[in-house]
């Protein structure tokens, strides 16, 4: 499906809506849209890619059916689990510590995970870390106002968390899985765009909404609108090369 299009946000959206009923759909085309979006600027065949926070494992097999080599890094083995059986070559670890040596990946993919993380900076700089100069980080999560912030108790976060989440308890008669504060957090777009550009570590190569279907990149350079407007945040950086990152730091070029 050509990105961005209407038909693919239409079929995206579709899946989503099902993703309670239909999980194996939903995640099989979301990891196959994510894959082609990476191949439009790296191909994965024979790339190393590191699959953080990839849950059920839908990402790691596409990569590998792609020609990548993937390993997937969960910290919760339940999630791990929840297809009956666990994807080979995974690894239960947390995000802010991968087991891994600086530089090692070609790309490194993290999608919808920076939400539920109390330190996103922390997160994204060891996301950094793993990736060698000249590879990619794909990064996509959730903000809090778009009108899925609230997950599974969305659109009432917009009333507040604590209504929200004694409303989606009446009507289900269980709790919620997500806590604001505990495994779910108030992320916004403007400051992290703002965090990601000041870093001297990488460039941005993308910053769009991931699911919108026209003017992508427009939505997201408006305050205000895009934090509603843009739903779903994609950044895909580079990380840049020593010598480009010197050039770039305040430092940078300066003689003692």
């Amino acid at each position: 499906m050509r990105d961005p299009s209407i038909r693919r946000s239409v079929a995206l959206f579709r899946a989503f809506m099902r993703e309670q009923t239909d999980p194996e759909r939903c995640y099989t085309l979301l990891a196959q849209d994510a894959a082609e979006q990476i191949e439009r600027r790296m191909p994965l065949h024979n790339r190393l890619v590191v699959d953080v926070g990839g849950g059920r494992g839908h990402f790691t097999e596409e990569f590998r059916r792609r020609g990548a080599q993937s390993y997937l890094f969960e910290p919760d083995l339940r999630e791990l689990g929840a297809r009956g059986s666990i994807t080979a070559g995974s690894v239960v670890a947390d995000g802010y510590l991968l087991p891994l040596a600086d530089g090692v990946a070609d790309v490194c993919f993290s999608s919808n995970v920076l939400e539920h993380v109390a330190d996103p900076q922390t997160f994204l700089s060891e996301l950094v870390r793993v990736t060698r100069p000249g590879g990619l980080i794909y990064v996509s999560f959730t903000n809090w106002l778009s009108p899925w912030g609230g997950h599974e108790w969305a659109p009432w976060h917009y009333l507040g968390a604590d209504r929200a989440r004694a409303r989606y308890r009446r009507r289900t008669g269980h709790p919620a899985k997500h806590t604001l504060g505990e495994n779910l957090f108030a992320i916004h777009i403007g400051p992290t765009l703002r965090q990601v550009r000041a870093r001297d570590d990488v460039s941005v190569v993308s910053a769009r909404s991931r699911y919108w279907p026209f003017l992508a990149e427009a939505v997201t350079r408006v305050p205000g609108l895009r934090e509603i407007a843009t739903w779903n945040l994609l950044l895909i950086l580079r990380r840049r090369t020593q010598t480009a990152a010197a050039m770039n730091s305040p430092l940078g070029g300066t003689r003692g």
